[in-house]
Formats: C-alpha cells, sequence, structure tokens
C-alpha cells in the first residue's frame, strides 16, 4: 500500500480575516501541519491542492490573492506538488488522478476545508476511483449553514458530513491515531 496526504484548500480566505473564515480553521490548520509534518518525515507523498476561483461573482480564493495562497501552517516546501483547481472535486480537470496513479499510490490521508464542500467531494470521487481514503476529521473545517429558514451550527455541519463519509467512503480518524500509524 502506497499513502500520499492530499491536502485539500488550506488557504488563507478560510483563516480569521479572510474573506471566508472558517469556524475552527486555526486548530484544523494546526493539525494539517501535524500530518504534513509526519508525512515528510517518512518521505511520503505530499500533494497540495489549491482553489482559484474562476467563477462569474466569486469572493474569495480570487487569483493573485493573498487570500488564494496556501497558509503558513501547511505552506509547500520546494519540489512538493501543488495542484490548482476550479471545482470542489480535487480530480476535476486537474492533473490529480494521473499523478497518483504514477506515484503508485492506493490510499490517500485527506486534510483540508471545506469539510461539506470540497472535502466531502472529493473524498467520495476518491473512493469512487478505487482510493482507500482515510479523512483526518480534526485537519478539517467547515462553517455554519442555513436552509429553509433553519440554521445549522459548524459543528453539527461538521458532525454530519464526517458522519456520512465514515465507513463506506473514508475511515474517519484523528490526526493523532493517523500519525502513529505511519
Amino acid at each position: 500500500m502506497t499513502q500520499a496526504l492530499l491536502l485539500i484548500d488550506i488557504q488563507n480566505d478560510y483563516f480569521p480575516g479572510g474573506a471566508m473564515e472558517l469556524a475552527g480553521s486555526p486548530q484544523a490548520g494546526i493539525q494539517a501541519g501535524k500530518l504534513l509534518d509526519a508525512f515528510r518525515r517518512k518521505s511520503l507523498p505530499v500533494i497540495h491542492v489549491q482553489h482559484i476561483s474562476t467563477r462569474p461573482g466569486a469572493t474569495f480564493f480570487l487569483p493573485d490573492t493573498p487570500g488564494a495562497q496556501i497558509h503558513e501552517s501547511v505552506a509547500p516546501l520546494a519540489g512538493e506538488t501543488v495542484f490548482q483547481k476550479h471545482f470542489p472535486n480535487s480530480f476535476r480537470e486537474t492533473p490529480l488522478l494521473a499523478h497518483l496513479q504514477a506515484l503508485g499510490a492506493t490510499q490517500l490521508v485527506i486534510a483540508g476545508m471545506m469539510t461539506q464542500m470540497c472535502i466531502d467531494t472529493s473524498t467520495r470521487a476518491a473512493a469512487d476511483l478505487g482510493f482507500q481514503c482515510v479523512l483526518a476529521h480534526d485537519a478539517c473545517a467547515t462553517k455554519a449553514l442555513s436552509f429553509d429558514g433553519d440554521t445549522v451550527s459548524a459543528a453539527n455541519v461538521q458532525t454530519a458530513f464526517l458522519a456520512a463519509l465514515n465507513g463506506l467512503f473514508a475511515r474517519v480518524l484523528p490526526v493523532d491515531e493517523i500519525c502513529a500509524s505511519l
């Protein structure tokens, strides 16, 4: 089994002062940084995915802005792979799948932001493509959502999406347990 770390959209706009601050983003960034350090120490593959918004009316991750830059907690080192995407699915119209296949990766450890959007979409896509997925729940962040006059807290959004992914699509585990198993 070849493991690869997939860090999705851990970018400045999701942190305090950014255009789309998420609940718990600083803590999730710290935890993602721990995963990144563990993968680097083991010389395991690391892939950073950076969302650049190109759709009309986008309000964050705008091209060539500080908010679109990868956050310092997981800043890529020279030589680490960085793919840009324009859709929630990290595989859509990117070289990610071909890159993972070339690495011989069979298991993906996934962390990033927003849990209910790009993490959910990319994890389901990865599972559908045949990868064993491990999702680092404490290295992900989200926000409160509203529907039909009801607001769902960020904590409840996080719990619902992690619960939906756990099992069929991924093993949802804490960072410390993932690091201990590398």
